[in-house]
C-alpha cells in the first residue's frame, strides 16, 4: 500500500500482489493507517481480501464506467460563451 498527502498530491493505492482484479471487484485492506501526516508519504506492505463482483456487478460497474468517460468528452470540447 502507498500513501501521499503533500501540497500537490493526496491518494492511496493498494494493488494486491499476485491477483488480477477486474471491474466492480472492491479490496478491503487490513491494518492500514488512519492518519498521515501532511507532506508525508508512506509505502508499506498489509493484508488485504479481495470482495469479487458478480456478473451483473461487473457489467454494471463497464457500463456506467462508458457514460463516465463520455462525460469527459462533453466537458472537454463545449464551446467557450460569449460574455
Amino acid at each position: 500500500m502507498e500513501i501521499e498527502r503533500n501540497a500537490d498530491t493526496f491518494y492511496a493505492n493498494a494493488i494486491p500482489e499476485g491477483i488480477a482484479l477486474r471491474p466492480g471487484d472492491r479490496v478491503l485492506v487490513h491494518g492500514a493507517p488512519d492518519h498521515v501526516a501532511f507532506g508525508e508519504h508512506v509505502v508499506f506492505q498489509t493484508r488485504a481480501t479481495v470482495i469479487r463482483a458478480n456478473a451483473l456487478e461487473r457489467w454494471w460497474t463497464e457500463w456506467v464506467a462508458i457514460f463516465e468517460l463520455t462525460e469527459l468528452y462533453h466537458c472537454g470540447f463545449e464551446p467557450k460563451e460569449a460574455a
